[in-house]
């Protein structure tokens, strides 16, 4: 795998442009809700490596972000990242599938297969790529079952990135992920703290040195719930999150229907 060279003391991209689905696209890291601004863990990346180039006397780090809520791994490899390489980046974060692999039927190694037809195509155009492997779902209840799937998949992704020489954010080691407090209420997306400890995992899987050496020390664990008082948040879930998706996905729709990415165009961070 290589190294990421420097220019001064700062990281040597000067243009990056993530792709992905809501993950990328930061949802649950807006003060006002998921239909508000949004920040996001790919944001936060650009952020920190573009203080560090500022801080090494580089220009700062030209940044988009063209990933989209509810979006497949098919237009995420099919049509934002051709888009994304016309803008000739020299880092490029591609990261999808967790929507597919929750569909019944998904098959990971299908999906393996299209995601490292988009790494290679990206390291051909001449750009770094950094790859996400999936976060354990073990305890997350009607999603325990797709944890074997999400595995496989992660393996696969560890596999093309040695193959092909890129980078991947680690969020299956993450042990402060296992916190629900890093979680937003759908239990699919992050916090805000999440969003940035997830930016510290990309800087180290980058191969740089986080900005925060206690990025993924556990938070201080609370008392153990009660069992009427879990079933009830569960309960409590399944109506406010679980069966809007599942209508939306039984009639064929999307939460990203009619929406754009929020960054179509490569610009500083201001």
């Amino acid at each position: 795998m290589s190294a990421a060279a420097t220019s001064g003391a700062g990281p040597r991209w000067e243009r990056f442009v993530a792709i992905g689905d809501s993950f990328t696209e930061g949802l649950w890291d807006g003060p006002d809700g998921p239909e508000a601004p949004q920040r996001g863990w790919a944001d936060r990346l650009a952020e920190h490596l573009s203080d560090r180039r500022v801080a090494a006397g580089d220009p700062p780090l030209q940044y988009a972000n063209l990933a989209v809520r509810g979006k497949l791994l098919r237009p995420i490899v099919g049509e934002q990242l051709p888009e994304a390489l016309e803008m000739a980046p020299d880092l490029v974060s591609l990261v999808g599938g967790g929507n597919d692999l929750l569909r019944i039927g998904a098959n990971p190694d299908t999906l393996a297969r299209r995601l490292e037809l988009g790494v290679v195509r990206a390291r051909e155009a001449g750009a770094d790529v950094l790859l996400c492997a999936g976060t354990d779902t073990g305890d997350v209840p009607l999603m325990r079952a797709n944890r074997a799937r999400v595995a496989v998949f992660n393996t696969h992704v560890w596999s093309i990135a040695r193959r092909h020489g890129a980078y991947v954010v680690d969020l299956w080691g993450m042990r402060s992920l296992q916190d629900w407090r890093m979680w937003a209420d759908d239990r699919i997306h992050l916090t805000p703290d999440g969003h940035e400890r997830v930016a510290q995992a990309a800087l180290v899987g980058l191969g740089l040195a986080p900005d925060a050496p206690d990025w993924d020390d556990p938070l201080v664990p609370l008392p153990p719930a009660r069992t009427v008082e879990r079933w009830r948040q569960d309960a409590q879930w399944a109506r406010d999150h679980v069966v809007p998706w599942v209508d939306r996905h039984l009639h064929g729709r999307s939460s990203g229907d009619g929406r754009t990415g929020k960054r179509p165009q490569l610009a500083p961070l201001v």
